[in-house]
């Protein structure tokens, strides 16, 4: 039932559009000259956070190699690994 009440709102809107809400519109914007940079600044930390993340990653990773990663954990493999035991037999 609500489905079908939806549906024809939505179709009774669709269809009779009402003129006198669209001419009143844009006096909700108040659009002014400082509405530029409210939309800049909004949109700024979705530009530079990323940015930001890109170049601290870098930097955290830059030295690294694949070679220097394998140094310094070595890898277990299951004949290695005795139960019970926390080391390696070498």
């Amino acid at each position: 039932m609500r489905r079908l009440i939806t549906s024809l709102l939505f179709t009774g809107l669709a269809i009779l559009p009402i003129t006198s809400f669209a001419a009143d519109s844009y006096r909700w914007l108040h659009v002014t000259i400082d509405t530029p940079w409210m939309i800049f600044l909004f949109l700024l930390p979705m530009v530079l956070i990323p940015a930001i993340l890109m170049a601290i990653l870098y930097w955290k990773f830059a030295g690294r190699t694949p070679e220097t990663e394998k140094k310094t954990q070595p890898a277990k493999s299951n004949s290695e690994v005795v139960p019970g035991q926390n080391e390696t037999i070498d």
